[in-house]
């Protein structure tokens, strides 16, 4: 039960999308038992984002897990985040930002797991 959201200055195409859609449900498999199958994705392109005092290319990208992951498998993640940004909207990766959340409760289909 993962969901990311990508909030970035940058404009974000179709194709785009999609592909960082797909890379980060790949992505996603450095956190042992979450997958693509339950993966939120959301992207918010053109966001007014200042970094550092410049609104330079730059994103802000919140992971939240349901439960808990180890620091190694968050630093894997970040790694693949960042160069999934890198790659697709040439965003520097010293200008993203990868934030973590984790809950012990977290609701679907009308109950909490």
């Amino acid at each position: 039960m993962p969901y990311i959201n990508v909030k970035t200055n940058v404009s974000v195409i179709k194709e785009k999308e999609i592909n960082i859609k797909s890379a980060l449900g790949m992505a996603i498999t450095a956190i042992p038992g979450k997958s693509e199958g339950w993966l939120m994705v959301g992207i918010e392109p053109d966001s007014i984002l200042y970094f550092r005092g410049e609104d330079a290319p730059a994103a802000m990208v919140e992971v939240s897990i349901f439960g808990s992951a180890s620091s190694n498998a968050l630093t894997t993640l970040t790694s693949h985040i960042t160069g999934i940004l890198t790659d697709q909207l040439e965003i520097p990766s010293d200008r993203i930002y990868v934030k973590y959340t984790s809950t012990a409760d977290w609701g679907w289909n009308g109950s909490n797991f």
